[in-house]
Formats: structure tokens, C-alpha cells, sequence
């Protein structure tokens, strides 16, 4: 089940955070490198995004998307799913839900190279990788984009 969340509520960015602590320990993992925060937002931070979905099995919070609608783009800030849960297709139900929502929109989504999951993902969606950079030592993130 996909909602929108209204986000400002304490404990809609509470479970959200919890969810985002797995979600950083497995990209440390895969990127190798200890040293990402394992939460980054606080759920002051959360609560001042700007949309979110997020996925639902069973009423348990399993993933969430969240994004800002610059113009005729949407920028998605992230994607995350309980790694528990990644088999389930929260990932790929949330994005669906997302373009089905802005059908009309380019979307523009950056991730970090050695994160071969969420690259594979944006690729079987038509993403292209536009450039990549480094966002600190030894860290890469790939910029993609698709086109309406």
C-alpha cells in the first residue's frame, strides 16, 4: 500500500528514521567506508521535506520516497527500503507510484556508484547517468536522468 505522507507529524519522521539506519549501514557497506553518518536527518530535517511516499506491507513501514518538484522535475532525494524488505519490490513500487504521479515530469536522482543495487534499479527505469562526481574521499555518486 502506497500513502502520502504528511511528514510533519513526530511520529510518521520517527518511523522514517528508524527505517533509515539499516538503509545506512548497508550502504557503507557496499561503498565500504564506515565513516557515513548512519542517520543523517534529524526528524526536524524530515519533517521540513518536502513530499514523501512510502510503502506499506502488512501496516509496517517498509520503504520511503522522498522529492521536491523543481519546475517540470522532480529531484528525488531518497529512495530507501528496510533492507528486509528489499525483495518485497518496495523499491520499485515506490518509483512506479512517483512516475505515475508526475508522468509529465523529468526525473533527476543521484546515487552512489558502488551501490549496484539502486544503479541497476534506475537503469531497468530508463534513467541515463548524466555525470559523476566525488561527494568526499572515496565516494562517487552517479547523477541520473530520465526524460519524460
Amino acid at each position: 500500500m502506497i500513502i502520502k505522507l504528511d511528514h510533519r507529524q513526530q511520529e510518521m519522521a520517527e518511523a522514517i528514521q528508524r527505517i533509515q539506519k539499516p538503509a545506512y549501514e548497508v550502504e557503507a557497506k557496499l561503498i565500504g567506508f564506515a565513516g557515513i553518518p548512519q542517520i543523517k536527518e534529524s526528524v526536524e530535517d524530515i519533517q521540513r521535506s518536502d513530499e514523501i511516499f512510502w510503502g506499506m506491507v502488512e501496516e509496517r513501514l517498509k520503504g520511503f520516497i522522498s522529492f521536491k518538484e523543481i519546475g517540470k522535475t522532480i529531484d528525488i532525494h531518497r529512495l530507501v527500503v528496510d533492507p528486509a524488505a528489499f525483495r518485497q519490490g518496495i523499491g520499485k513500487t515506490l518509483l512506479v507510484h512517483l512516475m505515475e504521479q508526475y508522468g509529465d515530469h523529468d526525473f533527476l536522482v543521484s546515487t552512489g556508484t558502488a551501490n549496484q543495487p539502486a544503479v541497476n534499479l534506475y537503469k531497468s527505469f530508463g534513467f541515463a547517468e548524466q555525470k559523476r562526481f566525488e561527494a568526499a574521499p572515496g565516494i562517487t555518486l552517479s547523477e541520473f536522468l530520465k526524460r519524460k
